[in-house]
């Protein structure tokens, strides 16, 4: 599987924070749904120095990149507005054993 890094950040605007909060509880579900098909590797959100959410970044993995880019269509946190700006690298998860 292609691995990837995904990192979004937050619109700044007024309404940023609470449209975060209102689309969370969809964007989560997502996650289980990629975790429960093995896409999922892990995922944090950014704080800012007040300890409010401001982004996010995500490893993720998929077959292809259609399926990735399939992902992002749907995605709460950038279809509901969420996500100002989302970069997407590959990656290499270190296995450490």
């Amino acid at each position: 599987m292609k691995q990837y890094l995904v990192t979004g950040y937050d619109f700044t605007d007024e309404g940023a924070l609470k449209r975060r909060a209102d689309v969370r509880p969809h964007h989560l579900d997502g996650m289980k749904a990629l975790k429960a098909s093995g896409n999922f590797i892990s995922a944090a959100a950014f704080l800012s120095e007040e300890g409010n959410m401001i982004g996010s970044v995500m490893m993720l993995q998929f077959e292809t990149d259609e399926e990735l880019e399939a992902w992002k269509q749907g995605e709460p946190y950038i279809t509901q507005g969420v996500w100002e700006s989302v970069d997407v690298k590959p990656i290499k998860v270190a296995v450490i054993q």
